[in-house]
């Protein structure tokens, strides 16, 4: 038995404290087949934490489609990696920082920038862009707007100083996020395939070095506060969330980049949550090794340090490296040359054990399978939420409809969750490296240009609906999944696969768990119809406070490849005379819309059902017409419904727009038989499966002819022009005028609905 590394006996309870139950407690004695010390304690709580672990979502995680002709690797490494032509290959990723983030969010979110990063270096690529998915409470609140400009600050600052443009993402508003923000945080990466890299502990007998920053005392215990409920308390474990250098970070880039390039190295790993301990587990247990560690030998930058605090550190900037034999010294060189450390602290053994070593003390020693394959697994009880019939079944056709349909158009282009993002987006520098083609606003998604390999093209997005998931989590994560798809498909890029950060409340909890295994069904039913797996991601549990949950929320990253990057599409109208069409079903279906909840005040109704075979020839027609250059524009018709992606359009391309719609042409079209069409479901509504595209007249026939023969619904809505957005309603002969708009002031009402917030 090793030498309690703090000289103490584990006292009473101690377990507990860490996050392990009593149960698990036993089941560590039994496996060790006696008690462990202090040490090993803590080795075993920040192993079996959710956030290591993912005791409570694995068996769920493998109901996702992971495989594909394009995909090099799938979850399991840091990151996902799909083949994207010309010998070339982007990995991708996307995670959380919820906890850290509530607490101090400047660094909650900068060292959740940094660490995403890292995850994308160490599989050998060059990260190339950044994108997050943010969730707060309302502006409303003091509190929602200190967490939303700290976070953003943080993002901003950390991206800027490194160098890696932040190019797209999406932010929500809704009460649910009081007091426990979302900050998800996504990097994508180019490399070559043939430098693909992977995070093993290969080679018995090879050095382990730690390179980068020194290690110190902060963030020890980060892997357990993140899995667990946020209280009162909480303030009080600012020492948990660890303190980044972005510069630092940088130099760490491109020394690790040198290293793989120059085949120095076997594997390497990030030391993110639990730091030291968990880099060396999941590096040993991948390759099926040992490993010893020498922590008398880590570099550190504060005097004192015991052996639990330098193996629990989550310090950031540092990597764990395996260099292949005899390259050690080449690899310290590279390090010094950029101004970082590279010690040697260790080596890969052949016994399958985890040994901690003080110099020439034992301190600690576990079989590594202890502590990655024997992590417990829990198969949680479900249960439907008591609310969900109850709002599923709310009458909204019971609601009154709108006297003017112009005000509620302004109403929603003002609402934060609506309104232009560039209060956020203009504190990041989304041009660094100057491959960013399609910029923030201008499109459904960020389009970057490979010009290691011109023509190609990247298109990539975040995206996910927590109201829909909250009401009906089975058809939201469909609809996450598909509306990741189709932003990238306006551009006109083919979606290869998705990365996820699944956030949730308490798994324990039976209606969370419900919500969890409902949503995880729906994205799975998506990603096959649409032909996108899921090649890497992240769960993020208990997401509570005070014992109230977040609204259930999938957040969504898509990559998708672009042949020809000159060929990419944006939402803006161009050009007066060009022609409107709606690609997709008009549908009229209010539940579940940002209408309802901005207007009504009512979350309710059914959410839209996704036909994923409509959803799928929707995109490829939309896709196809764009490679043929015959699209000025795409949109995708989400939140607000065809009357706010209508406005949209007009505002980013600076064009006014007459819309007239003609209801029983569009019924007898689609085959449906609608009489109780309403006109604010009509406009507002957010049906899936729907694009507005615009056209020169001289496309026309072509547009026409590639729907029809797809067997996709078209309906002609109007023109390009003018300084107003009118909207005609047309049924039985008769003809309404319901919206008249200047374009002036929907560009001031949509412009100011997040600004007005921050800047006052």
């Amino acid at each position: 038995m090793p030498a309690n590394s703090q000289q103490e006996k584990i006292k009473e309870g101690s377990w507990r404290e860490m996050g392990l139950t009593d149960e698990e407690f036993a089941r560590v004695k039994e496996l060790l087949k006696r008690e462990p010390n202090y040490l090993e304690l803590g080795m075993f709580a920040v192993m079996w934490s959710e956030h290591c672990g993912y005791k409570n979502s694995r068996p769920v995680l493998k109901l996702f489609p992971t495989e594909g002709p394009q995909v090099l690797q799938g979850p399991g490494e840091n990151a996902g990696v799909v083949e994207i032509g010309s010998g070339l290959a982007a990995a991708f990723k996307i995670e959380s920082h919820n906890h850290p983030s509530a607490i101090e969010p400047f660094q909650g979110a900068a060292t959740g920038v940094g660490g995403i990063v890292r995850d994308i270096f160490t599989m050998g690529a060059r990260p190339i862009a950044l994108l997050d998915s943010l969730r707060f409470g309302s502006l409303e609140g003091e509190k929602a707007r200190y967490l939303f400009g700290g976070v953003v600050g943080g993002i901003g600052t950390y991206g800027n100083c490194i160098g890696v443009p932040t190019v797209a993402g999406e932010v929500f508003f809704h009460p649910s996020y009081e007091g426990n923000p979302l900050v998800n945080a996504m990097c994508v990466g180019l490399l070559r395939k043939e430098k693909l890299a992977r995070a093993v502990a290969a080679g018995v007998g090879n050095s382990v070095m730690l390179v980068g920053a020194r290690t110190g005392r902060d963030g020890i215990h980060g892997a357990t506060f993140a899995s667990e409920e946020l209280s009162e308390a909480s303030e009080e474990r600012r020492p948990a969330v660890q303190v980044g250098d972005p510069f630092m970070e940088k130099l760490l880039i491109e020394s690790c980049l040198e290293i793989i390039d120059k085949g120095y190295v076997v594997g390497m790993q990030d030391l993110g949550a639990a730091g030291l301990t968990s880099s060396s587990a999941e590096m040993a247990s991948r390759a099926g090794t040992g490993i010893e560690i020498d922590v008398s030998r880590v570099p550190r930058r504060e005097t004192g340090m015991n052996a639990y605090e330098v193996m629990l550190s989550e310090s950031q900037e540092r990597m764990l490296v395996v260099p292949r034999a005899g390259c050690e010294e080449e690899v310290q060189r590279v390090f010094e040359r950029w101004g970082l450390t590279a010690a040697v602290v260790g080596r890969v053994t052949d016994d399958g054990i985890f040994r901690v070593r003080d110099g020439e003390q034992i301190v600690a020693e576990v079989p590594v399978r202890f502590l990655t394959e024997e992590c417990p697994v829990y198969c949680r009880e479900e249960k439907i939420p008591a609310y969900y019939e109850e709002r599923r079944s709310f009458p909204v056709e019971s609601l009154p409809e709108p006297a003017d349909c112009g005000s509620v158009l302004l109403r929603l282009l003002s609402s934060p969750n609506i309104a232009s993002k560039e209060w956020v987006y203009r504190q990041y520098d989304h041009m660094v490296g100057i491959n960013t083609v399609v910029l923030p606003g201008e499109a459904d998604a960020a389009v970057l240009r490979i010009k290691e390999a011109p023509p190609l093209g990247l298109a990539v997005k975040t995206d996910g609906n927590s109201r829909y998931c909250f009401l009906d989590p089975y058809r939201g994560g469909m609809l996450a999944v598909a509306e990741a798809a189709r932003n990238l498909s306006c551009t006109g890029a083919e979606p290869l696969a998705i990365t996820d950060c699944l956030n949730f409340g308490n798994p324990e909890k039976p209606e969370i768990f419900w919500q969890f295994r409902q949503v995880v069904l729906g994205m799975s039913a998506a990603c096959r119809a649409l032909g996108v797996p899921v090649v890497s991601g992240n769960v993020s549990f208990y997401n509570e406070t005070r014992g109230q949950a977040v609204y259930p929320t999938p957040v969504v990253g898509a990559v998708g490849r672009l042949g020809d990057v000159e060929k990419r599409c944006t939402q803006g109208f161009k050009q007066a005379g060009d022609l409107i069409f709606l690609l997709g079903p008009l549908t009229a279906e209010m539940g579940a819309s940002e209408y309802l909840s901005v207007v009504h005040g009512v979350e309710a109704g059914e959410v839209p059902l996704v036909d994923l075979e409509l959803e799928k020839a929707v995109q490829e027609v939309c896709r196809s017409l764009i490679s043929q250059g015959c699209l000025c524009s795409a949109h995708d018709c989400s939140e607000g419904g065809l009357a706010v992606a209508l406005a949209e359009s007009c505002i980013s391309g600076g064009q006014g727009a007459e819309i007239e719609i003609d209801l029983a042409a569009a019924e007898s079209a689609q085959g449906k038989n609608l009489p109780a069409v309403r006109k604010d479901g009509v406009l507002f509504g957010e049906g899936a499966s729907r694009i507005v595209i615009s056209a020169a007249p001289s496309n026309r026939a072509a547009v026409e002819k590639a729907a029809r023969e797809a067997g996709v619904p078209l309906l002609f809505l109007g023109y390009v022009g003018g300084d107003r957005f009118t909207v005609k309603l047309k049924k039985d002969g008769k003809e309404s005028l319901v919206i008249a708009v200047p374009l002036t002031e929907m560009t001031e009402a949509w412009q100011g609905g997040v600004s007005r917030w921050m800047e006052q």
